[in-house]
């Protein structure tokens, strides 16, 4: 996915202080003299994960401190049977796909992908901005430039304006084939599945809620009593973030709490949100490892019909098979850490990935590969 590079995070007023190291083994020594017992807390944002690898921070933390990947990584979530849509319209005529580059990668059925489909012919672009998907269409005005809008709240307000002046500008050959989705329900459809893991916390993503504030997880509080910490994405932050847990834990409390003030408002983005929900509605999704999700995903507006590839192509999501031996479904759900999956790092690496979470800068699987540093939790 088009993300902001580590440089471009940290530029952030005030971030510096938050890699500090002296600040950092101050934070994990308080940690350590306040756990009285283990802590498993899962992230739910691919952006935490590669953060508590490439750190080392989580190579640092008390051995009580139990880390568990969630539904964070908006590429991995991505259905096989999406991809397989995708790969069909890539073989339409006339068609450009425009897409961000680590679903170029992502195997569909069949092991076939974007990335190959664009070597035997198919126009497939890689772009870094659904802005960038209008570029095209208004040069190439004999193709319909197609964006593969995946991503959760962060992304979907951005596409939703694409769409609002691709209608304002008449851009008749653009098109937006939505495979966004939602983070609150998938929270909602993992605490309630049979054999959930058990979890003491959730560390919620710090980019989805600048757009939605801390209301729409309240429910986790409310209904399952787990308590949950908005949290930025430095090794301070996220330090901070769990002793807000364990304090938390200690009175007795379920709450939700917002770590990140500097850059996420109670409120969230309300202007944000009423571009995205003016031309996005929910409806059920498919996800990956927890398959179909009430109001989970954004299908466009009737109004915007015209400019939605899944009604202007008539396309469907085709049967598709599972990967064979891949696990990914199972990492996203906290079920196993990635060194469980039979695959991983040996038919499955970066290089060659088999499936989704080791194609994706922000996969859990990817993460544990580029960073290994031999602890295990599952």
């Amino acid at each position: 996915m088009a993300t902001k590079t580590g440089e471009e995070k940290r530029a952030l007023p005030g971030a510096e202080l938050f890699a500090d190291a002296a600040l950092c083994a101050s934070l994990l020594a308080r940690l350590e003299a306040e756990l009285d017992r283990p802590l498993r807390f899962m992230e739910v944002c691919g952006t935490h994960t590669v953060s508590l690898f490439r750190s080392g921070l989580h190579s640092l933390l008390p051995a009580g401190v139990v880390h568990l990947s969630g539904p964070g990584c908006p590429v991995c979530v991505t259905h096989d049977r999406e991809i397989a849509a995708c790969l069909t319209l890539a073989g339409k005529e006339g068609v450009t796909v425009a897409t961000f580059g680590d679903l170029l990668r992502v195997p569909g059925p069949g092991g076939g992908s974007l990335k190959e489909a664009k070597a035997a012919g198919a126009e497939v672009e890689v772009v870094y901005s659904p802005l960038d998907s209008l570029d095209l269409a208004r040069k190439r005005p004999e193709r319909t430039v197609v964006f593969l809008g995946a991503g959760f709240e962060t992304t979907a307000p951005a596409v939703a304006a694409a769409v609002l002046l691709a209608k304002k500008s008449g851009l008749g050959n653009f098109a937006v084939l939505s495979l966004h989705k939602l983070v609150p329900p998938a929270l909602e459809a993992l605490l309630a599945e049979e054999g959930a893991p058990g979890l003491d916390a959730l560390l919620l993503p710090g980019h989805v809620s600048t757009i939605l504030g801390l209301a729409p997880y309240r429910f986790l509080a409310e209904r399952h009593k787990i308590p949950g910490v908005v949290g930025g994405f430095e090794p301070a932050d996220i330090l901070h973030s769990l002793l807000l847990m364990l304090d938390m834990r200690r009175t007795g409390l379920a709450e939700i709490r917002n770590q990140y003030t500097r850059a996420v408002p109670e409120e969230g983005n309300p202007r944000a949100r009423e571009i995205l929900f003016s031309v996005f509605e929910p409806a059920d999704a498919l996800w990956r490892g927890l398959e179909s999700i009430p109001a989970s995903g954004l299908i466009m507006r009737r109004e915007y019909g015209d400019f939605d590839a899944w009604r202007r192509f008539s396309l469907v999501l085709p049967e598709s098979p599972p990967v064979r031996g891949c696990r990914c479904g199972d990492v996203l759900r906290g079920r196993i850490a990635p060194a469980a999956c039979p695959l991983f790092a040996a038919a499955c690496t970066p290089a060659s990935p088999v499936g989704p979470c080791m194609v994706s800068t922000e996969g859990s699987c990817a993460a544990h590969f580029l960073y290994r540093e031999g602890r295990e939790e599952r």
